[in-house]
This record gives structure tokens, C-alpha cells and sequence, in this order.
């Protein structure tokens, strides 16, 4: 108790620190104000237009800066940190090329809806518009892919704008928030008045309680509904609602398929869970759309690679659809029944009410017999070293308990299909920009959000290339990351697609020469191993879990091995190849 409350003090301290009104620099407001907003690490890389901001974390110390090697990696890893805390994730770069660096994570944050407060410098307001050294309207190149945009013209504007920023990140349907600050801004002293209380921003009014009434259409669909089916995203994991949802099914007997972002939003052990749907879903996942008659679809946004061809997506089925995004309902399937509001609010309010299935108990027995008679399966070897097997070996020795990332590609998949996954916040994937070289930048930034868990970094080799200098900044701060390499030899995913659409043409996919990533984790002072078959990948990686600091494993798999079931575009999703006739 005496920790306790001298934490509590040591926190109220800080907030009296941070707040008092002085005369400062654009610069130390914009540090005290990250600290006001609970900002406890920042993922960043200098240069010349935030210079003034960097000379004052000089000797700072009320909040953690990681410095990364490159700005994609500052912003996937500020990524990570908010997907697997919950919490705002922020970066910090440069103007012109640091900051155009910082769109590919932008977009992919905008794309999933993830939580980031990204602030990159700009030249002196009067150079402005005159192709200055390092110039780039960061503004303007970014707009479309982000959920809010602040030039900051005034020093004495920077603790509202900060706070307005966090707001706008971390409510609704969550985004990044960009804010651009000229080097004048940031060199200019003002007196600090700290922004607090309640944000009220005119426009800007996200709606969380729903209309009762159409909470009571879906609960009187469900009475009538003999094949329900729950469709949960990751509006379920970023809502917070994965008990709420649990109870929803649980008193409804309503059976639930979750979407790649909605993994861990239902625990894959209960007995409702049929599998993740789509392109790569489980056999009996797609069968269930196909099948239903209410498809009640909670927080997510029937993404092309769930829904495949859009005519004769779940043919039979009343539509509803929970969005706290009313832009995302019927925007891509007509909907039935639409109920705008946070998920966590709404199935809250459902519960309050919500009554057993009465007439799906034939629908949930057959699509458990389904889900046995067509498992997720693969024709695993003695001699190769299986992808598959290496992804069930991960999940038996972390007991299904770490936080797993990954990149895009064939073992994003395989990790989706094989590593099951029973509390939210534990599987951060980039899904809809999938984007290469998210995967151990995102990890680093979910080991600082969660220092006390086990992340494992799952990799192919050719994403692994794209970020591979990170590893210094895991050595040099000991974090611990686990990085698992899915090293087949090849650009996986897209020699699949050669193979299965394109007629075996297969056009620069080889990625012989790759360096000896043992080695390369040597040369940054990481621990590096190499498995080429079953003994030595146990050996290996549990070695690697036992290694304090992070550590490389390499698993040289089979090239040829493919991702099953796959539908492939232009098909329904219940069109499926369940595998290779070996």
C-alpha cells in the first residue's frame, strides 16, 4: 500500500511540475503538454526543423524516447505500443523527408483504425511555400489519411491543439492525428497555460449510445433467427468490448466468426468460436456466412478480403450492422438493421435485454460437426520444416499467452490460422494497407506498452528486410523481443498467387542472397539462431525464450508451401481450395 500511494503522489507531483504556468519554449510545452496527456514513450528520429524540441528532451526524463533507425520504423512501433495498450501511440520526425517517411505508417494506422499522435517539424513559417531545404507539406500529402490534420501557427495554440489532438485519436472511430510544427513555433517562448477538462470541438461529435429501437429490431431478429452468426472486428478489441461481446453470445447462443483484426476479440476456446473467415478463413467460418440467415456484423467493415465478391455474400442473410463509424454501414453491404455507437455501449445495452436463439440449436450443432469434419489442416513432414508446425510450436511453448505481431504475407496467415489467440490486444497485424515491415517495429512498440509479457515477432524474409536495422535499438535497450523468421526463400504470398492464378509464371520472387540473418542479428549484439527441422526449431526457440534479451530465430521452412483454404478473387467465399493434393 505504501508503493501504492507514494506512486500516487509521485504521479501528482509530475501533473503540479507539468502544469505550472511559466514562460517556456513551444518546445518544452509541447513536452509538458505529452506528459499531461499520460504519454509515457516516444518513438522518434531528429533533425534539423525539430531540433529546438530535441534540445529539450536534453536531460528529460518524464517520459521515454526511443530512438529508432528509420521514421517507419518511430511510427509502426508507436503502432504497436497503441495497439496492444489501448492507449494513444505517438512519433516524432523531421520536416520533408522525415516526415514523408512517416506515410506508410500513417496510412496503415488510418487504414485499422489505431490510435497515433504523429508530430513532425516544418521550416520557419516565412519559408514556407518556397521549396526551402527539407520542405514538404506534410499537411497536404497527408489529409487523406488522416483522421484530423493541425498546422501550428502559435506557440501559445500548442496545449489546446495537443489536447485536442489526443481527444479526437482515442474517441469515435480511432485514427491518427497529425500535427505539424514550424521550426519558429517551436523556438518561440509563451506564457504555458496547460489544456485540460472535456474537449468540445464544433462538427465533432461522435454518437456512442445507440437508438434503443434499433437494438430492439436485432434482439427480435434473433428470436426469429434460425442460422445467426456473429461477424466480430476489430471495432470489438478497440471498444474494449471483449466481455461484453462474450456475454452477447453467451446469452444469445449466437455462434461467432472473427475477422483478422477481431482475433482475441472472443476466446478461440469457446465453444461458440467457428474460426476467422475470408480469403484464408477456417472452412467452416465461410460455410457459416454463406449459411446464415441474421448476420450481425459488430465492429467491423465487411473488408473486401472478408466479404470476397461482394453478389452472393451471405445471399440469405438479414443484415445488421454495429459501427461507431455511421460511414462504414452499408457502405459496402447493404444493411438491415444499422446501430450506430460504440460497441462496448451498444452490446451493453443488448445484454441488458438479450434472450437466447431460441430456434438456432440444430444451426449451432451443425456447425460444430462442420468445424470438426474440416479443421484447419496441412500435410506436415519429416523431413521439411513446415510453417504451419512452426507456428503451433510457437503457440504450444508461449501457452497461447504472448502478444504475437507479425508482418504481411504468407506467415501473417498461418499465424492467424494456427496461433490461437483468447484475449484481445494480443495479435497486432497491419490488415487493411498490409503493409511490409510493420511486423518487429510493431513488436518493439508492444514490448514497451507491455514489459512484463512475452512478444513474439513473427517474420517472413523479405518484410524481416525491410526493418532489420531495428534490431539495434532492441540491443542497445534491451528489449526483449522474440523474432520468429519464416524464411522460406522467397516472396511467399505473391509466388502463391503466381502459382495458383497467374499459371506457375513466377516473376521476381526469389530471394536467394538474403543475408545470413543469424549473423546480421550477431552484428547488431542480438542473439541469433537457425532451425532447419523439427529438433533444432524446439532447441532453438526455447532457447531463445529462455535468453533474457531479445533474440533471432530462423526457421528455414519449405519454399513451395502454400496458405489453404484460399479464395480467390472474383469467387464467393464459400468457393474455397482447401489444399495441395499431395
Amino acid at each position: 500500500m505504501a508503493t501504492q500511494g507514494a506512486t500516487l503522489r509521485s504521479k501528482q507531483e509530475l501533473i503540479e511540475k507539468m502544469s505550472k504556468p511559466e514562460v517556456i519554449t513551444g518546445s518544452e510545452i509541447l513536452l509538458r503538454s505529452l506528459v499531461l496527456e499520460g504519454v509515457e514513450c516516444v518513438f522518434g528520429y531528429p533533425g534539423g526543423a525539430v531540433l529546438y524540441i530535441y534540445d529539450a528532451m536534453h536531460g528529460f526524463d518524464d517520459f521515454h524516447h526511443i530512438l529508432t533507425r528509420h521514421e517507419q520504423g518511430a511510427i509502426h512501433a508507436a503502432d504497436g505500443y497503441a495497439r496492444a495498450s489501448g492507449n494513444v501511440g505517438v512519433c516524432i520526425a523531421t520536416s520533408g523527408p522525415g516526415a514523408t517517411n512517416l506515410v506508410t505508417g500513417i496510412a496503415t494506422a488510418y487504414m485499422d483504425s489505431v490510435p497515433l499522435v504523429v508530430i513532425t517539424g516544418n521550416v520557419v513559417q516565412s519559408a514556407m511555400g518556397t521549396d526551402a531545404f527539407q520542405e514538404a507539406d506534410i499537411v497536404g500529402i497527408t489529409m487523406p489519411i488522416t483522421k484530423h490534420s493541425y498546422l501550428v501557427r502559435n506557440a501559445e495554440d500548442l496545449p489546446r491543439i495537443i489536447h485536442e489532438a489526443f481527444h479526437i485519436a482515442n474517441t469515435g472511430r480511432k485514427g491518427p492525428v497529425l500535427i505539424d510544427i514550424p521550426k519558429d513555433v517551436s523556438a518561440a517562448k509563451t506564457l504555458f497555460k496547460p489544456a485540460s477538462g472535456e474537449v468540445s470541438m464544433r462538427g465533432y461529435n461522435p454518437t456512442v449510445a445507440p437508438k434503443k429501437q434499433q437494438v430492439d429490431k436485432m434482439l427480435k431478429a434473433i428470436e426469429e433467427a434460425e442460422r445467426p452468426l456473429i461477424l466480430a472486428g476489430g471495432g470489438v478489441v478497440y471498444s474494449g468490448a471483449h466481455e461484453e461481446l462474450l456475454e452477447f453470445a453467451t446469452k444469445t447462443g449466437i455462434p461467432v466468426v472473427t475477422t483478422l483484426l477481431g482475433l482475441g476479440g472472443f476466446p478461440s476456446g469457446n465453444d461458440l468460436w467457428v474460426g476467422m473467415p475470408g480469403m484464408h478463413g477456417a472452412y467452416a467460418s465461410n460455410k457459416a456466412i454463406q449459411g446464415s440467415d441474421l448476420l450481425i456484423n459488430i465492429g467491423a467493415r465487411f473488408d473486401d478480403r472478408v466479404t470476397m465478391k461482394l453478389d452472393g455474400f451471405a445471399p440469405n442473410a438479414k443484415i445488421v450492422h454495429i459501427d461507431i463509424d455511421p460511414a462504414e454501414i452499408g457502405k459496402n453491404v447493404p444493411t438491415d438493421i444499422p446501430i450506430v455507437g460504440d460497441v462496448k455501449t451498444v452490446l451493453e445495452t443488448a445484454n441488458a435485454e438479450a434472450k437466447p436463439a431460441a430456434k438456432a440449436a440444430a444451426w449451432r450443432e451443425h456447425l460444430t460437426a462442420l468445424k470438426a469434419e474440416f479443421p484447419m489442416t496441412y500435410v506436415d513432414s519429416n523431413t521439411e520444416l513446415k510453417p504451419q508446425w512452426v507456428i503451433e510450436m510457437l503457440h504450444e511453448t508461449t501457452n497461447g499467452d504472448a502478444i504475437v505481431t507479425t508482418d504481411v504475407g504468407q506467415h501473417q496467415m498461418w499465424a492467424a490460422q494456427y496461433y490461437k489467440f483468447n484475449k484481445p490486444r494480443s495479435f497486432v497485424t497491419s490488415g487493411g494497407l498490409g503493409t511490409m515491415g510493420f511486423g518487429f517495429p510493431s513488436a518493439i512498440g508492444a514490448q514497451m506498452a507491455n514489459p512484463d509479457r512475452v512478444v513474439v515477432s513473427i517474420n517472413g524474409d523479405g518484410g524481416m528486410q525491410m526493418c532489420a536495422q531495428e534490431l539495434a535499438i532492441c540491443a542497445i535497450n534491451n528489449i526483449p523481443v522474440k523474432v520468429a523468421i519464416i524464411n522460406n526463400q522467397v516472396l511467399g504470398m505473391v509466388r502463391q498467387w503466381q502459382e495458383i492464378i497467374y499459371d506457375n509464371r513466377y516473376s521476381h520472387i526469389d530471394l536467394a542472397g538474403s543475408p545470413d540473418f543469424v549473423k546480421l542479428a550477431d552484428a547488431y549484439g542480438v542473439k541469433g539462431f537457425r532451425a532447419t527441422n523439427k529438433e533444432e526449431a524446439r532447441e532453438a526457440w526455447e532457447a531463445a525464450l529462455r535468453h533474457p534479451g531479445p533474440a533471432v530465430v530462423e526457421f528455414v521452412v519449405r519454399k513451395g508451401e502454400n496458405v489453404y483454404p484460399m479464395v480467390t478473387q472474383g469467387n464467393t467465399i464459400d468457393d474455397m481450395i482447401l489444399g495441395d493434393a499431395e
